[in-house]
C-alpha cells in the first residue's frame, strides 16, 4: 500500500467533551488550561484536510517508493548551514 492519500480531522468545540476525554485519558486538566479557554471564550465549529500529493503521485504512476516521488527531498546533512 501507499499509505494514507487524504486525512481529515475535526476540532472538538464542546468544552465538556473535552474535559471529559481529557480525564480519561489521564491528562492533567490544568495543563490544558489555554487550549480550554480558547474553546470558553470563543471558538467555531472548524476541520480541515490535506491531500498527501507524493502519495497521490505513487498512487497514479505505481511508483512504489516515496523517495523517488518527492521533488525536493529532506534528508539529515543536505542543508548546508
Amino acid at each position: 500500500g501507499i499509505g494514507e492519500v487524504i486525512g481529515g480531522s475535526q476540532r472538538e468545540e464542546r468544552l465538556d467533551v473535552l474535559d471529559r476525554r481529557i480525564t480519561e485519558m489521564g491528562l492533567d486538566v490544568k495543563d490544558y488550561w489555554w487550549y480550554r479557554d480558547l474553546r470558553r471564550y470563543g471558538t467555531v465549529p472548524h476541520a480541515g484536510f490535506g491531500l498527501g500529493f507524493e502519495r497521490l503521485i505513487m498512487l497514479v504512476t505505481g511508483i512504489e517508493n516515496i523517495r523517488d516521488v518527492i521533488p525536493y527531498p529532506r534528508y539529515p546533512g543536505h542543508a548546508e548551514f
